[in-house]
């Protein structure tokens, strides 16, 4: 059994680096008519406004593949969470898991052995105790 809970993100990383060529294609452009027409400060301010829109892009990015995988397999619950580029992985023997969705609508928190995680970030929070049932039955179903 396995989950994947990912960003819901509109735009790939790739769509987002060919966007912000065609704009800086076009900034450019506009501001190299311009100093060639004598205006010389539209250049600094063009290039300025790039690197603010670089700047942003690179931010959002950074984390458009963030998400949360979830696998109950041999024995094991395995949770590994993805963020910014960094994988953290947490094994949890299956007999010894407790799934205990937080008051509320806030995350599903997995305690063993002294250690937890917290999952459910990418899902709405009415559907987060729906994953915390569906979670203890696989773990339950063995």
């Amino acid at each position: 059994m396995h989950w994947i809970l990912r960003r819901n993100c509109s735009v790939s990383p790739a769509q987002l680096g060919l966007t912000f060529g065609l704009l800086s294609a076009l900034s450019l452009s506009v501001a190299l008519f311009f100093w060639f027409q004598g205006a010389v400060l539209v250049l600094p301010f063009a290039a300025l406004e790039l690197a603010a829109l670089a700047t942003a892009f690179l931010v959002y990015a950074r984390h458009a593949a963030d998400g949360e995988r979830i696998s109950v397999q041999e024995g094991q619950l395995v949770v590994e969470l993805e963020s910014a580029g960094r994988t953290e992985r947490c094994e949890f023997a299956r007999d010894w898991v407790r799934v205990e969705p937080r008051t509320g609508h806030g995350l599903v928190e997995l305690r063993a052995g002294g250690r937890s995680v917290r999952v459910g970030r990418y899902l709405r929070s009415d559907l987060r105790p729906v994953l915390a049932k569906e979670i203890r039955q696989a773990l339950r179903a063995g």
